[in-house]
């Protein structure tokens, strides 16, 4: 290493700093040990030590910058007193840049630098507001890693980027992605791998045993999606395929960005993080990657910081519970809403509104309009714990064997029907029924006020064998199969037709609660219910069908401004009559089963026969000046030529004449 000079170090950032003539490294030591740096020559070998003295102390913190080192020629990791660990603000992770599985030695990480200068190409972050949102999300790896994905650079970020035409013409503008941060991926048995501390920060003492000689160790499970303690700072180095996880990285956000898709990143912290560093994580990722928000999960989260930083004020904030009252006291309210309710309810109920549970009803109605003021709410049918939307109607019960725990991981809690056959079915009425309740799903997840989000592969169909947490399984199990556009195009399309459907209804994401009010001044109220009868619904714990028809103003003037939704959970058929709007005429639009709406003569009234576990989506167009004529001639009253009518007329003209006579 070349002569190196150390000067007085700046406290903050933390970590380490690359600047023109060095680099400036700052670490907290809040014992009374002795601390400093260790430099390593390209991950190799061990080439000096750095100690810093009293004067690089301020408070529990140590700086110091050095001059005369090359951030591209050399790894650092920190030490406090015999113990060496990985800086835990490294903007980049060296020696773990492959995939582990199996048997292997476990490597010894090192801190490396951030040092890409990166062209943004005048892009930003889109700011896309919760109600126009069209949420995905998915694992980097799982996504594009089987052979089916057609990528050229499967499990990466280069691979996600191959799939962007794909998902902006699904619909999709805003991706949710599992843990992309860098974390070692393979579980250890603990009878044979290294004590807590030396598992998180790969004490150097142990060197010997890591050596390229060892034994190599098996570890005891993968854990592919990285909820567990981790580098925060750094993008995964084995999802990289360039090399350069921060710079690659970098330019997937911003190939998004150019394809008006958001990016919204999972963070997991454990109870033990402290609450600073958390919000220095998130700030790190928006000012330095540019995405657009992030989801939080944990039992201790410094909410109410995070929510009141300046700096969010206009980023995606999601995670299951705020304290609202402490962020927007009083009746203060946000100019622009970036926090977002991030709960399981909607899933649960529409799950068991989808199975035909009794007493259902009720909650349906109440998440099909569901907003909140102050915050986005975001609906899901499927997530990536528990079944995908295939296995949802495929299975009753988990099917994790095959993660090596006895199937005692994972929820016991489905709300599941395999509709008449557990797992794989030949019969042709089993596999029939699985594709309509899977439509049926989507309807509910895309006709429903609030975000929706859609997990990667459920728009075709993908399934994962019944297991309901394939954390572990790095294997076609867990993996994407993109085979699954061929067999179930049917239910591509039809998420594409919904998506396209709710994007040209504004009525069916709104920003602000449904009235049940004229608030359109069309004669009719912007949200009503409807049973059988119209304008009539029957609330009671054995109903599973309801008619919600919309009025409001509509971004596509051929489809007009009605919309009548007609869900029938039920296992028999029912008739709907369909309310009467002036010059209007009901048309199918969108259909899982095929229902036919018909004209009463009769009665001057359209109906509609709603299929057992179907739904029907229908607009109100405007008659022609033709229709609307003929409509009127029907419509007209005709003459009473029956005898009966005769003799009351004759009866009717005597008495009137005798009138006439008296007077």
């Amino acid at each position: 290493m070349k002569k190196i000079k150390i000067n007085m170090g700046q406290p903050y950032p933390l970590g380490a700093t690359v600047e023109d003539n060095g680099i400036n490294f700052s670490m907290v030591n809040a014992s009374d040990q002795e601390c400093g740096i260790v430099f390593y020559r390209r991950g190799v070998e061990q080439k000096d030590r750095i100690l810093f003295d009293q004067k690089h102390r301020i408070g529990n913190i140590c700086c110091a910058f050095v001059e005369g080192i090359s951030a591209c020629d050399c790894e650092y990791n920190f030490f406090i007193g015999e113990d060496v660990f990985v800086d835990p603000y490294a903007k980049r992770i060296v020696g773990n840049e492959k995939w582990r599985s199996g048997e292997y030695v476990r490597p010894l990480l090192r801190g490396g630098f951030d040092h890409c200068i990166f062209d943004w190409q005048g892009t930003d972050r889109l700011h896309i507001p919760y109600f126009e949102s069209i949420m995905y999300c998915l694992n980097v790896r799982s996504f594009t890693r089987h052979a089916s994905s057609k990528v050229k650079k499967k499990g990466t970020f280069e691979g996600l980027m191959e799939k962007i035409s794909y998902l902006k013409d699904l619909g999709i503008n805003s991706i949710e992605m599992m843990p992309a941060y860098e974390y070692e991926e393979c579980e250890w048995d603990q009878t044979t791998a290294e004590t807590k501390a030396q598992i998180s920060y790969q004490v150097d003492h142990i060197d010997e045993e890591l050596s390229l000689d060892s034994k190599p160790q098996k570890a005891k499970r993968l854990n592919c999606w990285g909820y567990k303690e981790a580098f925060y700072f750094a993008p995964k180095a084995s999802y990289s395929a360039s090399g350069n996880p921060c710079e690659e990285f970098r330019r997937m956000v911003r190939m998004l960005h150019k394809n008006g898709i958001e990016i919204i990143m999972q963070f997991y912290f454990p109870d033990h993080m402290k609450q600073g560093y958390i919000l220095e994580i998130i700030k790190y990722w928006v000012l330095m990657y540019q995405i657009d928000g992030v989801h939080l999960k944990g039992s201790r989260l410094p909410m109410t910081l995070i929510a009141t930083e300046p700096l969010l004020a206009n980023t995606k904030i999601l995670c299951e519970n705020f304290y609202l009252h402490e962020i927007y006291p009083g009746t203060m309210s946000p100019a622009y809403k970036t926090l977002g309710f991030y709960r399981d309810e909607f899933m649960y109920d529409m799950r068991r509104f989808l199975k035909s549970d009794q007493d259902t009803l009720k909650c349906f109605r109440y998440h099909i309009r569901n907003i909140h003021p102050k915050c986005g709410v975001i609906n899901y049918m499927t997530n990536y714990y528990g079944f995908t939307l295939h296995d949802l109607v495929s299975y009753e019960r988990k099917h994790n064997e095959l993660n090596g725990e006895n199937n005692t991981d994972g929820t016991n809690c489905n709300y599941s029907w395999n509709c008449g056959a557990e797992g794989p079915s030949r019969k042709k009425s089993v596999k029939e029924l699985r594709h309509k309740q899977m439509k049926n799903a989507l309807s509910f997840l895309f006709t429903a006020q609030g975000t929706p989000l859609l997990f990667a592969g459920d728009e075709f169909g993908n399934s994962q064998n019944g297991n309901n947490n394939c954390y572990c399984q790095d294997n076609e199990t867990g993996w994407v199969d993109w085979r699954g556009i061929e067999r179930n195009h049917d239910i591509l399309e039809y998420t594409k037709m919904l998506i396209q459907f709710r994007q040209s209804h504004s009525i069916l994401h709104l920003d602000e609660s449904l009235t049940m009010l004229d608030r359109y001044g069309y004669g009719y109220p912007d949200l009503s219910y409807h049973g059988e009868e119209a304008w009539k619904v029957q609330w009671d714990n054995d109903n599973r069908y309801i008619g919600i028809m919309y009025c409001g103003k509509s971004a596509s003037l051929e489809d007009g401004d009605y919309i009548y939704i007609a869900y029938n959970m039920h296992w028999n058929s029912h008739r709907f009559a369909l309310p009467s709007i002036a010059n209007h005429v009901w048309m199918s639009k969108i259909s899982t089963e095929q229902n036919v709406v018909v004209y009463d003569e009769e009665k001057n009234m359209q109906y509609i026969e709603i299929a057992p576990r179907s739904v029907s989506i229908m607009i109100g167009r405007v008659l022609t000046e033709e229709e609307r004529k003929q409509k009127q001639k029907t419509s007209a009253p005709t003459k009473d030529v029956s005898p009966q009518s005769k003799k009351k007329l004759a009866c009717s003209t005597r008495e009137k004449k005798s009138k006439n006579q008296k007077r």
